[in-house]
């Protein structure tokens, strides 16, 4: 194995310095906008009139969605990780859980380094893996966006560009097979997103299901949270959830997601109308509540057992 092979599957940096100074920076700015505008207390304040069977709902629909992705982990990869969902369903909780705390998306490395790890995978292939889910997950995103405006503004034109959306579905995972041999050769990231595509149209849509219904439980979840803090048409609710979920894709995420996630919703609830100290109050009690949340089940992953040990051959980059 080269040394560049030892480092990524023995050790994971979790950001650089400056990444940490500048969520730190971020999450002390939104400490001050919040007990400046709306204050901390009001703003913690419909929480006490929350009894825990209202909680449930979007508790029980998160887990759903933390659980479907642990399948969808196990479907892509395939037999490597038969029969081990336990320490699939331990990656896939506490990449989730990187994502969620560490600045600046270095949660995302956990992933390679897990599959390295736990099951043996090649590191590099398995981040080129997870940019196509990730692209899966993209594309369904765009999905619920056309509902969204099929929600605010009823038209055939939506179930049409939705039907157009989905149509070239089928062949997005097998893209890079259908290169033609010559252009393989263009460089080793081509030939490891070649290599990393699902197999077969039949893959591709499958793991697509599981996506939408790991978006759907989290839209629905999050959606219902987030109701009883900002009292507003289901359409514009949705459209605030979509603004968080893609705070992932921002240039900056700071520690814990906090700025870029409140920013995000704030962002996408102000042109609707919605008034900015309850775009930003309904914000910060949704991100405490993911925060809660996966505290909670990341501290519990560390429960499942994490059987297997990688061959040497299969962790090599080259």
């Amino acid at each position: 194995m080269t040394r560049q092979g030892r480092s990524a599957t023995t050790g994971l940096r979790i950001g650089r310095v400056r990444d940490w100074i500048l969520g730190g920076v971020l999450l002390a700015a939104v400490v001050a906008v919040v007990a400046l505008t709306v204050g901390w207390e009001p703003l913690l304040a419909p929480w006490r009139d929350l009894s825990p069977i209202e909680l449930l709902p979007p508790i029980g629909l998160t887990v759903l969605s933390y659980l479907v992705r642990a399948v969808r982990i196990r479907d892509y990869f395939g037999p490597p990780l038969e029969g081990r969902f336990a320490a699939v369903l331990r990656l896939s909780i506490l990449h989730t859980t990187a994502n969620n705390l560490l600045p600046m998306r270095t949660g995302e490395l956990v992933f390679p380094w897990l599959m390295s790890r736990y099951f043996g995978q090649r590191f590099l292939g398995a981040a080129a893996s997870l940019v196509w889910i990730r692209l899966l997950d993209l594309h369904f995103l765009g999905l619920i966006g056309i509902l969204i405006l099929e929600l605010r503004d009823p038209s055939w034109i939506w179930p049409l560009a939705a039907l157009l959306w989905l149509a070239p579905l089928p062949i997005m995972g097998r893209t890079g097979r259908l290169l033609p041999e010559g252009s393989r050769r263009l460089g080793k990231a081509v030939r490891l997103m070649t290599e990393a595509a699902p197999t077969t149209a039949a893959k591709t849509l499958r793991i697509y299901l599981w996506t939408a219904l790991i978006w759907i439980s989290k839209f629905i979840g999050f959606a219902l949270l987030l109701r009883y803090f900002l009292p507003v048409q289901l359409w514009q609710i949705l459209f605030g959830v979509m603004g968080a979920e893609l705070s992932s894709v921002l240039p900056f995420h700071g520690i814990a997601g906090t700025g870029s996630y409140e920013l995000a919703v704030v962002a996408a609830l102000l042109p609707l109308g919605i008034d900015a100290t309850a775009a930003l109050a309904g914000a910060v009690n949704l991100h405490l509540f993911l925060l809660g949340v996966t505290l909670i089940l990341g501290g519990l992953a560390f429960l499942l057992p994490a059987r297997g040990t990688p061959s040497v051959a299969a962790i090599g980059l080259e």
